[in-house]
């Protein structure tokens, strides 16, 4: 009789016990591949936002005392004219070494206008690319189309008293309001946004640009190289990177991680105590059968193989449903915990061969001190139990 025969026939006549086993298995692969693939998956959204829309790369004017309020910068009562960027140096940007790295810029021009009684803070810009970069802006009514359509934050459109459709009358000229912003938090709220050309137009800046916005930060992009080199195109300018939101939510992503891996070992050494009792329990009631075949010539290495095999036939078995049901509880689970709708779960073959690889390993090492405590057992005090 064949070894691996021994070892399947006495798998059939304890399916109990071993249906028992492999579901204990079973369900601490599939935690650990639900755990591992769902990071995985939300590394991914997160890696494809910061791709798509990126953090800010903040290009402001050289001036000493300036002073903004926009972006985290201060701005209020000191003139623009001292130091402005020329918008001609913009181009320059999309010049850079790392210029694949750039989804977008976004010029803008600022400056303090009167609007009927009350003094506003006009921000001129390129809507299509502001928009793009402004992911989270939600507007109420349409979005700007032509050089006369006007996008007001929250605050303004309460302090001004209008709404989309309305009209407002600035330097003689009339303007539509195309759409208001829905509450940002920001200093958005308080500006009134309107064409760039026509903005350096209302404020006398023709050709110029008191700040731009790129959308830069992706996953692996060199940040601090793209700054160098913006800043060497651009001397007359300061070149910052913004970076805090990104970095808090890839902290928070590496905490998620720690917690996974430490899920996953908690996980691994009670699968381990599973396996060991429940093959300490088989060896322990399969005594006389295993005196018999010592008896009968069987050597040492012999009972162990036997063992072993049984193991790793079960452990087979539980890293393969494992790592099914982790993928479906991980696809489950991954539109309550991404951050977009749109997030798509990672089908890793790295993931798929190492769950059903931990399952064989963690099998067989929880069962090697069981398979050398059967080896070892004296087969005339085993048969003395027949």
């Amino acid at each position: 009789m064949k070894l691996h025969t021994i070892s399947i026939n006495n798998l059939k006549r304890r399916k109990a016990k071993m249906a028992f086993l492999t579901i204990g298995l079973m369900v601490g692969i599939a935690t650990i591949v639900t755990l591992v693939t769902l990071t995985n998956s939300m590394s991914n959204d997160i890696e494809r936002k910061m791709d798509e829309f990126g953090a800010n790369i903040l290009i402001t004017p050289q001036s000493n005392g300036l002073a903004m309020n926009y972006g985290g910068i201060s701005l209020g009562g000191v003139s623009f004219d001292q130091r402005e960027i020329r918008e001609e140096d913009l181009a320059k940007i999309i010049t850079i070494t790392n210029n694949r790295n750039i989804s977008a810029v976004s010029p803008k021009v600022l400056g303090g206008i009167k609007i009927g009684t009350h003094d506003v803070l006009l921000a001129g810009v390129h809507f299509e690319s502001e928009l793009k970069m402004k992911q989270w802006w939600s507007v109420f009514g349409k979005e700007p189309k032509s050089e006369h359509d006007l996008l007001l934050g929250s605050d303004a459109s309460k302090v001004l008293n209008v709404s989309p459709g309305d009209s407002l009358n600035i330097k003689g000229e009339t303007f539509n309001v195309a759409g208001v912003l829905d509450q940002t938090g920001s200093q958005d709220d308080a500006l009134v946004f309107v064409n760039l050309a026509k903005a350096q137009k209302l404020l006398g800046k023709v050709g110029k640009i008191s700040m731009a916005e790129v959308a830069a930060l992706c996953s692996g992009c060199p940040i601090g190289d793209m700054v160098a080199q913006i800043a060497e195109k651009i001397p007359d300018a300061k070149v910052s990177a913004i970076q805090q939101v990104v970095e808090g939510r890839l902290k928070s992503l590496n905490q998620f991680k720690r917690f996974s891996y430490s899920m996953a070992g908690v996980i691994v050494f009670i699968g381990s105590l599973i396996v060991l009792v429940t093959m300490m329990g088989s060896v322990t009631e399969r005594t006389t059968e295993i005196g018999v075949f010592r008896a009968i010539g069987f050597r040492k290495c012999h009972i162990m193989r036997i063992i072993l095999l049984e193991a790793a036939l079960v452990s087979l078995l539980a890293g393969f449903l494992g790592y099914a049901v982790g993928m479906g509880g991980a696809k489950l689970a991954l539109p309550f915990m991404a951050e977009s709708k749109n997030a798509h779960l990672i089908w890793d073959t790295t993931v798929a061969f190492g769950s059903i690889g931990l399952a064989v390993m963690l099998g067989l090492l929880a069962s090697l001190y069981p398979a050398l405590h059967a080896s070892r057992m004296d087969p005339i005090e085993a048969l003395r139990a027949l």
